[in-house]
């Protein structure tokens, strides 16, 4: 399943995303993968996850080579259960426009590789109008 968490810069995604990781981390059978922008607030996290700085990957500068770089770590790692994905807005050079086909691609995952995905967007609900929500659940 994807789960989405909207809302303005600054309205605490980033720590609800931290504290939802964490909380997987202890309850998980499996892996939890967090994908962050950079460096900071990664002491926040559990030890359990594996935390992903995308500033790391200069070469991810698409929507397919993101796609492509969450393919890669579902073919290494069988046991994911959940890839937290904070701020995606922030990374490579994704735009609310590619949104749509990101879900998609990440419903599609999420069925294939049984996991669930954790995407926080710095938007509002109503500017995910055009995004297909089925099989996908907002967080508060």
């Amino acid at each position: 399943m994807v789960n989405l968490l909207t809302g303005p810069k600054g309205s605490g995604k980033t720590q609800q995303m931290i504290e939802l990781a964490n909380k997987a981390a202890k309850e998980s059978d499996g892996h939890v993968f967090f994908i962050k922008k950079s460096h900071r607030d990664t002491y926040s996290l559990s030890f359990d996850i594996r935390a992903i700085c995308m500033d790391d990957y200069d070469a991810i500068d698409n929507i397919d080579a993101y796609l492509g770089f969450i393919y890669g770590m579902t073919s290494a790692d069988h046991d994911i259960k959940a890839i937290y994905i904070d701020a995606i807005l922030k990374h490579a050079h994704i735009s609310i426009d590619d949104i749509p086909e990101f879900v998609e691609k990440l419903k599609k995952i999420s069925k294939e590789c049984d996991l669930d995905f954790y995407v926080s967007i710095s938007a509002a609900k109503e500017d995910l109008k055009l995004t297909n929500t089925d099989d996908c659940a907002y967080l508060n």
